[in-house]
């Protein structure tokens, strides 16, 4: 299927090749395409030249991120590679940092970085620190003076707006368009011997239920394909897609939440599920310890955590109360989407330690090489 928004990619790459550069905002509701965009950038620009960051998945406490955004870069500060750099010992320290990094790291070749912000308005979140009442204007402004170069996305349009309506004139709005029915068609999968003409009105219904939206032009465009190989029915399609378990319906349901979540936030409850991801169970010592915050504090974030049933207590040591939303935690929560082979690699472990050690899986894990599957279906990955 082609990709959408094939023009709007040149856009960018056009306003980052002015002089001087200019810094895009893209702005568009759930599933446009702003994430398939830059990544899209990355895979042209080369990963050696720029840098993609989650900040929705990733922006937790201002010191976490910071490690994780540095440990995650290919790029050099003052002459050191970023990844080396130590770890901030304050909130408003780490911030720092991560503008430093922003703003001043070296591509190869002593070139401008360029930095790839999904979710930028995300960073919000740090505005809960101490020191930190005006994160987003500090972040703007250290954008506008450096020489590096910068492309940021948000799904929320008004708060985009709102916060770069007296901005520097350097940032150039850019609103993700409906897909219009030529392109949608362009994206269906292939559905057989469907004649063209069948093609072209399937493009033009899929357009009109689908909202011009990529990410529901593609759920929905695969299940037509699916019910017939000359293409089916777009509206029984829909009808099982927001079914149940549908595919769409989860999706909604994933937005619909996240908005409501996203008029408040819960950056430290963010990191102690990090923390507990990457061990558990710990005491509230421990998680203080980690977190950099007061155990009086860090009680009520847990506390807060358990009345919605994400932690569980058990001889006051805390751990996840479902253990697949932790390994959704420890793949997702982080800067860069895991690969492949780290997904196969975290399942298989998650597999070993719950299954009987009479399972077959246990005595895959020795066998072989490389990744391959067995009719149990689990990937081996040595």
């Amino acid at each position: 299927m082609m990709a959408p928004h094939a023009g709007l990619e040149r856009r960018v790459l056009a306003a980052l090749e002015a002089a001087p550069p200019r810094i895009p905002v893209v702005i568009g509701g759930c599933g446009t395409g702003r994430t398939t965009l830059l990544h899209g950038l990355a895979d042209r620009m080369g990963r050696d030249q720029c840098q993609y960051i989650d900040v929705e998945r990733a922006a937790s406490t201002p010191e976490r991120f910071q490690q994780a955004v540095s440990h995650a870069s290919p790029f050099r500060i003052n002459g050191q590679s970023a990844a080396t750099t130590e770890p901030a010992t304050s909130a408003r320290a780490a911030f720092d940092r991560t503008l430093a990094l922003l703003t001043r790291a070296r591509a190869s070749g002593d070139g401008p970085s360029t930095f790839l912000l999904d979710e930028v308005l995300e960073l919000r979140t740090f505005e809960s620190f101490p020191g930190l009442r005006h994160v987003l204007r500090e972040l703007l402004h250290a954008m506008a003076e450096s020489s590096n170069r910068f492309v940021l996305t948000s799904r929320y349009v008004a708060r985009a707006h709102r916060l770069l309506r007296d901005g520097d004139p350097r940032f150039e709005v850019i609103h993700l368009p409906q897909l219009d029915a030529a392109e949608v068609a362009a994206m269906l999968p292939p559905m057989g011997e469907t004649a063209p003409g069948d093609r072209e009105y399937l493009g033009r219904a899929i357009q009109a239920l689908a909202d011009g939206r990529a990410a529901y032009v593609r759920a929905l465009g695969e299940a037509t394909g699916s019910i017939s190989g000359r293409g089916g029915d777009p509206i029984s399609a829909l009808t099982a897609l927001l079914t149940g378990e549908g595919a769409l319906a989860a999706w909604c349901s994933h937005r619909y939440e996240l908005r409501l979540h996203k008029a408040r936030g819960y950056g430290a409850l963010k990191a102690i599920l990090e923390i507990l991801a990457e061990e558990e169970p710990l005491t509230l010592t421990e998680v203080a310890q980690r977190l950099h915050r007061t155990p009086g504090s860090t009680k009520d974030y847990l506390s807060w955590l358990e009345d919605v049933d994400l932690i569980v207590s058990r001889q006051k040591r805390y751990s996840f109360a479902d253990p697949l939303t932790r390994l959704w935690v420890r793949l997702h929560c982080r800067p860069v989407p895991p690969s492949v082979d780290e997904v196969a690699r975290e399942v298989q472990s998650y597999a070993m330690a719950r299954l009987p050690h009479s399972e077959p899986a246990l005595e895959m894990a020795g066998a072989g090489a490389g990744a391959t599957r067995k009719d149990s279906g689990l990937i081996e990955i040595d």
